[in-house]
Protein backbone atom coordinates (compact mmCIF):
# COMPACT_ATOMS: atom_id res chain seq x y z
CA UNK A 1 0.00 0.00 0.00
CA UNK A 2 2.87 2.34 0.81
CA UNK A 3 4.07 2.10 -2.80
CA UNK A 4 0.73 3.24 -4.24
CA UNK A 5 0.36 6.92 -5.23
CA UNK A 6 -1.19 8.81 -2.33
CA UNK A 7 -4.08 10.12 -4.43
CA UNK A 8 -5.44 6.61 -5.08
CA UNK A 9 -4.34 4.94 -1.82
CA UNK A 10 -7.74 5.30 -0.15
CA UNK A 11 -9.48 3.85 -3.20
CA UNK A 12 -7.03 0.95 -3.38
CA UNK A 13 -7.51 0.15 0.30
CA UNK A 14 -11.28 0.03 -0.13
CA UNK A 15 -10.92 -2.13 -3.26
CA UNK A 16 -8.55 -4.57 -1.49
CA UNK A 17 -10.99 -4.95 1.41
CA UNK A 18 -13.85 -5.54 -1.05
CA UNK A 19 -11.75 -8.14 -2.88
CA UNK A 20 -11.16 -10.02 0.37
CA UNK A 21 -14.86 -9.94 1.29
CA UNK A 22 -15.85 -11.21 -2.15
CA UNK A 23 -13.48 -14.14 -1.62
CA UNK A 24 -15.09 -14.87 1.74
CA UNK A 25 -12.05 -13.84 3.75
CA UNK A 26 -12.04 -11.88 7.00
CA UNK A 27 -8.32 -11.09 6.79
CA UNK A 28 -6.61 -9.36 3.86
CA UNK A 29 -3.78 -11.42 2.41
CA UNK A 30 -1.09 -10.60 -0.19
CA UNK A 31 -3.24 -12.36 -2.80
CA UNK A 32 -5.93 -9.68 -2.64
CA UNK A 33 -3.36 -6.89 -2.69
CA UNK A 34 -1.67 -8.39 -5.74
CA UNK A 35 -4.97 -8.86 -7.59
CA UNK A 36 -6.01 -5.27 -7.04
CA UNK A 37 -2.55 -3.98 -7.92
CA UNK A 38 -2.65 -5.76 -11.27
CA UNK A 39 -6.12 -4.40 -11.97
CA UNK A 40 -5.05 -0.84 -11.17
CA UNK A 41 -1.92 -1.14 -13.31
CA UNK A 42 -3.47 -2.75 -16.37
CA UNK A 43 -7.20 -2.05 -16.17
CA UNK A 44 -7.32 1.46 -14.77
CA UNK A 45 -10.18 2.51 -17.00
CA UNK A 46 -12.51 0.10 -15.19
CA UNK A 47 -11.75 1.89 -11.91
CA UNK A 48 -11.79 5.47 -13.20
CA UNK A 49 -15.03 7.37 -12.57
CA UNK A 50 -13.99 10.81 -13.84
CA UNK A 51 -13.56 12.54 -10.51
CA UNK A 52 -12.26 12.10 -6.97
CA UNK A 53 -13.86 13.63 -3.90
CA UNK A 54 -11.73 13.05 -0.82
CA UNK A 55 -12.26 14.03 2.80
CA UNK A 56 -10.11 14.22 5.91
CA UNK A 57 -10.60 12.21 9.11
CA UNK A 58 -12.90 14.78 10.72
CA UNK A 59 -15.94 12.50 10.90
CA UNK A 60 -14.00 10.00 13.01
CA UNK A 61 -13.96 12.41 15.94
CA UNK A 62 -11.01 14.66 15.14
CA UNK A 63 -10.76 17.34 17.89
CA UNK A 64 -9.43 19.92 15.42
CA UNK A 65 -12.64 20.25 13.37
CA UNK A 66 -13.54 23.85 12.65
CA UNK A 67 -16.71 22.80 10.81
CA UNK A 68 -18.81 19.67 10.44
CA UNK A 69 -18.76 19.00 6.70
CA UNK A 70 -20.35 15.54 6.70
CA UNK A 71 -23.07 16.54 4.20
CA UNK A 72 -20.83 18.52 1.84
CA UNK A 73 -18.82 15.76 0.13
CA UNK A 74 -21.91 13.68 -0.83
CA UNK A 75 -23.50 16.79 -2.37
CA UNK A 76 -20.33 17.47 -4.36
CA UNK A 77 -20.38 13.84 -5.52
CA UNK A 78 -23.94 14.36 -6.75
CA UNK A 79 -22.86 17.41 -8.78
CA UNK A 80 -20.13 15.36 -10.47
CA UNK A 81 -22.49 12.49 -11.18
CA UNK A 82 -24.97 14.86 -12.78
CA UNK A 83 -22.17 16.39 -14.85
CA UNK A 84 -21.27 12.84 -16.05
CA UNK A 85 -17.56 13.59 -16.23
CA UNK A 86 -16.76 9.98 -17.08
CA UNK A 87 -18.64 10.17 -20.39
CA UNK A 88 -17.22 13.62 -21.02
CA UNK A 89 -13.64 12.38 -20.51
CA UNK A 90 -14.25 9.28 -22.63
CA UNK A 91 -15.12 11.64 -25.48
CA UNK A 92 -12.24 14.04 -24.82
CA UNK A 93 -9.33 11.69 -24.11
CA UNK A 94 -7.41 10.02 -26.90
CA UNK A 95 -6.86 6.55 -25.53
CA UNK A 96 -7.74 4.87 -22.26
CA UNK A 97 -8.72 6.85 -19.18
CA UNK A 98 -6.30 6.90 -16.27
CA UNK A 99 -6.47 8.23 -12.74
CA UNK A 100 -4.52 11.37 -13.59
CA UNK A 101 -7.40 12.43 -15.86
CA UNK A 102 -9.83 12.68 -12.95
CA UNK A 103 -11.04 16.01 -11.54
CA UNK A 104 -9.86 16.13 -7.91
CA UNK A 105 -11.66 17.80 -5.04
CA UNK A 106 -10.89 17.48 -1.36
CA UNK A 107 -12.63 18.68 1.79
CA UNK A 108 -10.71 19.41 4.99
CA UNK A 109 -12.56 20.20 8.21
CA UNK A 110 -9.83 22.48 9.57
CA UNK A 111 -6.77 24.47 8.39
CA UNK A 112 -4.47 21.55 9.25
CA UNK A 113 -5.67 20.35 5.84
CA UNK A 114 -4.80 16.65 6.23
CA UNK A 115 -6.47 15.91 2.88
CA UNK A 116 -4.03 18.21 1.05
CA UNK A 117 -6.39 20.79 -0.49
CA UNK A 118 -3.45 22.93 -1.59
CA UNK A 119 -2.57 20.46 -4.36
CA UNK A 120 -6.03 19.58 -5.68
CA UNK A 121 -8.09 21.07 -8.50
CA UNK A 122 -10.48 22.38 -5.85
CA UNK A 123 -9.53 22.45 -2.18
CA UNK A 124 -12.14 23.18 0.47
CA UNK A 125 -11.07 24.03 4.04
CA UNK A 126 -13.45 24.50 6.95
CA UNK A 127 -12.94 27.63 9.00
CA UNK A 128 -14.44 29.71 11.78
CA UNK A 129 -13.68 33.38 12.31
CA UNK A 130 -13.33 34.17 16.04
CA UNK A 131 -14.99 37.31 17.36
CA UNK A 132 -14.65 39.24 20.60
CA UNK A 133 -17.56 40.06 22.89
CA UNK A 134 -18.30 42.58 25.66
CA UNK A 135 -17.35 40.05 28.32
CA UNK A 136 -14.33 41.28 30.30
CA UNK A 137 -11.12 39.41 29.45
CA UNK A 138 -9.67 37.52 32.43
CA UNK A 139 -6.13 37.97 31.06
CA UNK A 140 -5.50 34.24 31.48
CA UNK A 141 -3.59 34.12 28.15
CA UNK A 142 -5.12 30.76 27.25
CA UNK A 143 -6.03 32.08 23.79
CA UNK A 144 -2.51 33.43 23.25
CA UNK A 145 -0.97 30.10 24.24
CA UNK A 146 -3.35 28.15 21.99
CA UNK A 147 -2.90 30.23 18.84
CA UNK A 148 -0.09 28.77 16.76
CA UNK A 149 -0.14 31.75 14.42
CA UNK A 150 0.57 34.40 17.10
CA UNK A 151 -2.57 36.14 15.87
CA UNK A 152 -3.93 37.10 19.31
CA UNK A 153 -2.62 39.83 21.57
CA UNK A 154 -4.08 40.84 24.92
CA UNK A 155 -4.96 44.50 25.20
CA UNK A 156 -4.91 44.69 28.99
CA UNK A 157 -7.48 46.12 31.33
CA UNK A 158 -11.08 45.60 30.23
CA UNK A 159 -10.32 45.87 26.51
CA UNK A 160 -10.93 42.69 24.47
CA UNK A 161 -8.01 40.79 22.90
CA UNK A 162 -6.84 41.95 19.48
CA UNK A 163 -7.14 39.34 16.73
CA UNK A 164 -4.94 39.86 13.69
CA UNK A 165 -7.15 38.83 10.77
CA UNK A 166 -4.14 38.59 8.45
CA UNK A 167 -2.41 36.01 10.67
CA UNK A 168 -5.56 34.13 11.71
CA UNK A 169 -6.13 30.92 9.72
CA UNK A 170 -9.69 30.52 11.12
CA UNK A 171 -9.03 27.29 13.00
CA UNK A 172 -11.28 28.37 15.89
CA UNK A 173 -9.07 26.74 18.53
CA UNK A 174 -9.04 29.93 20.62
CA UNK A 175 -12.81 29.79 21.20
CA UNK A 176 -13.17 26.75 23.49
CA UNK A 177 -10.20 27.70 25.69
CA UNK A 178 -11.55 31.15 26.59
CA UNK A 179 -13.06 30.78 30.10
CA UNK A 180 -14.61 34.24 30.17
CA UNK A 181 -16.53 34.08 26.90
CA UNK A 182 -14.55 37.05 25.61
CA UNK A 183 -13.82 35.14 22.39
CA UNK A 184 -16.64 33.29 20.65
CA UNK A 185 -17.21 31.77 17.24
CA UNK A 186 -18.08 34.23 14.51
CA UNK A 187 -18.92 33.30 10.95
CA UNK A 188 -18.35 29.63 10.12
CA UNK A 189 -17.83 28.47 6.56
CA UNK A 190 -15.33 27.24 4.01
CA UNK A 191 -12.20 28.60 2.38
CA UNK A 192 -11.93 27.76 -1.34
CA UNK A 193 -8.63 27.03 -3.09
CA UNK A 194 -8.36 26.50 -6.86
CA UNK A 195 -5.82 25.06 -9.27
CA UNK A 196 -3.40 23.10 -7.09
CA UNK A 197 -1.32 20.31 -8.58
CA UNK A 198 1.84 18.22 -8.33
CA UNK A 199 3.79 16.73 -11.23
CA UNK A 200 6.41 18.22 -13.52
CA UNK A 201 5.09 21.74 -13.07
CA UNK A 202 3.66 21.88 -9.53
CA UNK A 203 1.61 24.80 -8.25
CA UNK A 204 -0.09 25.50 -4.96
CA UNK A 205 -3.77 26.31 -5.22
CA UNK A 206 -4.87 29.95 -5.14
CA UNK A 207 -7.37 30.94 -2.46
CA UNK A 208 -10.53 32.90 -3.15
CA UNK A 209 -11.05 35.69 -0.56
CA UNK A 210 -13.53 35.11 2.26
CA UNK A 211 -15.51 32.30 3.83
CA UNK A 212 -18.36 30.63 1.95
CA UNK A 213 -21.42 28.75 3.13
CA UNK A 214 -22.31 25.31 1.79
CA UNK A 215 -24.61 26.63 -0.93
CA UNK A 216 -21.90 28.95 -2.25
CA UNK A 217 -19.33 26.14 -2.20
CA UNK A 218 -21.59 23.94 -4.31
CA UNK A 219 -22.19 26.83 -6.70
CA UNK A 220 -18.44 27.41 -7.08
CA UNK A 221 -17.84 23.70 -7.74
CA UNK A 222 -20.52 23.75 -10.46
CA UNK A 223 -18.99 26.89 -11.98
CA UNK A 224 -15.56 25.25 -12.07
CA UNK A 225 -16.92 22.10 -13.71
CA UNK A 226 -18.59 24.21 -16.40
CA UNK A 227 -15.33 26.10 -16.96
CA UNK A 228 -13.44 22.82 -17.13
CA UNK A 229 -15.76 21.44 -19.79
CA UNK A 230 -15.42 24.63 -21.84
CA UNK A 231 -11.62 24.54 -21.78
CA UNK A 232 -10.93 20.80 -21.69
CA UNK A 233 -8.39 19.49 -24.19
CA UNK A 234 -7.61 15.76 -24.33
CA UNK A 235 -8.27 15.20 -20.63
CA UNK A 236 -5.94 17.82 -19.18
CA UNK A 237 -6.50 18.44 -15.48
CA UNK A 238 -8.51 21.49 -14.44
CA UNK A 239 -5.43 22.75 -12.58
CA UNK A 240 -3.49 22.81 -15.88
CA UNK A 241 -6.28 24.56 -17.77
CA UNK A 242 -6.96 27.22 -15.13
CA UNK A 243 -5.16 30.43 -16.07
CA UNK A 244 -4.33 33.47 -13.95
CA UNK A 245 -7.04 35.31 -15.86
CA UNK A 246 -9.60 32.65 -14.93
CA UNK A 247 -8.59 32.89 -11.29
CA UNK A 248 -8.86 36.69 -11.34
CA UNK A 249 -12.34 36.45 -12.86
CA UNK A 250 -13.46 33.91 -10.28
CA UNK A 251 -12.04 36.07 -7.50
CA UNK A 252 -13.96 39.08 -8.79
CA UNK A 253 -17.12 37.00 -9.12
CA UNK A 254 -17.01 35.61 -5.59
CA UNK A 255 -15.14 38.21 -3.52
CA UNK A 256 -18.25 40.20 -2.57
CA UNK A 257 -20.11 37.05 -1.57
CA UNK A 258 -17.14 35.83 0.42
CA UNK A 259 -16.68 39.10 2.29
CA UNK A 260 -20.35 39.29 3.13
CA UNK A 261 -20.24 35.81 4.65
CA UNK A 262 -16.92 36.25 6.46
Amino acid sequence: MGKAPFFVRKRIRARVEKEALERGKKVVTPAEVKAVRQRFLHQQEKEVKGYQVDTCFGDTGCPMRAVVSDTLAPKIETIFQQADLFSFLKHEVNGKLKFHHEFRVTVADCPNACSQPQIKDIGIIGGVMPRTTDEVCSLCEACVATCKEAAIELSGGEAPPRIDSERCVRCGQCVPVCPAGTILSGQTGYRILLGGRLGRHPRLAVELPGLYDEAAVLNIVSTCIDLYKQKSRNGKRFAHLLTDRDISRLKAQWTLSGKESA
